[in-house]
This record gives C-alpha cells, sequence and structure tokens, in this order.
C-alpha cells in the first residue's frame, strides 16, 4: 500500500492536532475511510501517546 506523505515535523504535537492534519493528508488522498478508521483506532485503543504516534506512522509516511 502506498502511503500519502505528511508534514508533521515542527507541527503542534498535541496528538489531536496530529490526528486533525493526518486525518486532512487522507482525505486528500481520496481515502476518507482510512482517515475514520485512523481516529477510531487512535481514540479507542492506543494507551499512549508513543501508541497513538505509531498507529499515525501506519498511515501516511511522516515527513
Amino acid at each position: 500500500m502506498m502511503k500519502p506523505k505528511c508534514r508533521l515535523i515542527g507541527e503542534d504535537g498535541n496528538i489531536f492536532n496530529l490526528m486533525g492534519i493526518v486525518s486532512r493528508t487522507l482525505k486528500e488522498a481520496g481515502e476518507p475511510e482510512k482517515a475514520d478508521e485512523m481516529i477510531k483506532r487512535i481514540t479507542s485503543g492506543a494507551k499512549s501517546y508513543d501508541e497513538a504516534l505509531a498507529m499515525l506512522m501506519e498511515y501516511v509516511d511522516i515527513e
């Protein structure tokens, strides 16, 4: 699967801000279902900030 590139370096590190940026990137790449899936997975399953970041990286290539 080809992941869209997403610029997160230098952004506010609040996980909700990062989820918003990744969600927007996925939607712009034509994958709104992936955006919804990512948000659900993180909000219901991530037990730490690091785990949430790892989940984000499953969906996009961080720049």
